[in-house]
């Protein structure tokens, strides 16, 4: 009988498999309690998915390669269940150092196959942040996801800046960005953009907070209360204090 061959196909599929086989159908019930949308889940907690996910990482990149691992999360990345595509973020996770251009754009194409914020924010927060901070010009992308009628491109225009902005990084690029976004009416963007902003607000208060003042007649309040989170009482009801939209 012949052998069969190990493809990246084939390995994405036996991981399927143990990822139906290794869940929790009690835990998958409780994780549809943090999403508005349906999510399909197999019930697996977080740390025993990342202590998978290295292992089969590890064996991945030492028998078959990095493109092989890439190709493999691509597939998972294409299904409809939350694991999967967890999985193939976490495949690929402190790796990117490794890739390049091509897989950038591979990752941002992966975009328009989210499905929940969960698997969103995995993929733009852990894949697409950090190498937007080691190739700076990568931020052009961002305003062409800006501009995308995809409410997820949009998030991700925000989230992936945020490692940046814990480097004090692409001030000037953040600015345009939330200035791009602030009429914004989806609540999911403007979460994006108040997570942001938050995270300015750590790295540099002393600009930041003028510009929240600045914007803070015509910015959502959603997006001013979550970028004000972690400001002293004082200055957050400053910021806060003016009349803003609903």
């Amino acid at each position: 009988m012949a052998k069969r061959e190990i493809t990246p196909d084939y390995i994405a599929d036996h991981i399927r498999r143990v990822l139906k086989d290794g869940g929790s159908a009690p835990h998958s019930e409780e994780v549809q309690h943090f999403f508005k949308e349906e999510v399909q889940s197999r019930g697996w907690y977080a740390a025993e998915l990342r202590k998978f996910a290295v292992r089969f990482r590890r064996s991945i990149v030492r028998e078959r390669g990095m493109d092989f691992l890439v190709q493999v999360a691509d597939q998972l990345f294409s299904g409809e269940v939350l694991e999967e595509k967890a999985m193939a973020v976490l495949l690929l996770e402190k790796q990117t150092r490794h890739l390049g251009d091509n897989e950038f754009q591979l990752f941002a194409s992966w975009l328009d196959r989210v499905s929940s914020w969960a698997d969103h924010d995995a993929l733009a927060h852990y894949l697409l942040a950090p190498m937007v901070v080691a190739e700076p010009a990568r931020c052009r992308e961002v305003f062409r996801w800006a501009d995308s009628a995809n409410r997820w491109r949009r998030r991700a225009a925000c989230v992936a800046l945020i490692r940046g902005a814990r480097e004090q990084q692409f001030r000037t690029e953040i600015v345009r960005l939330s200035n791009q976004l602030l009429h914004d009416e989806d609540d999911m963007v403007q979460k994006g953009l108040g997570w942001l902003l938050r995270e300015e607000v750590k790295a540099d208060p002393k600009a930041t907070v003028p510009y929240l003042m600045k914007i803070r007649n015509k910015a959502p309040r959603l997006v001013l209360r979550i970028a004000c989170e972690t400001l002293p009482i004082a200055a957050r009801k400053q910021v806060l204090l003016a009349e803003t939209k609903p």
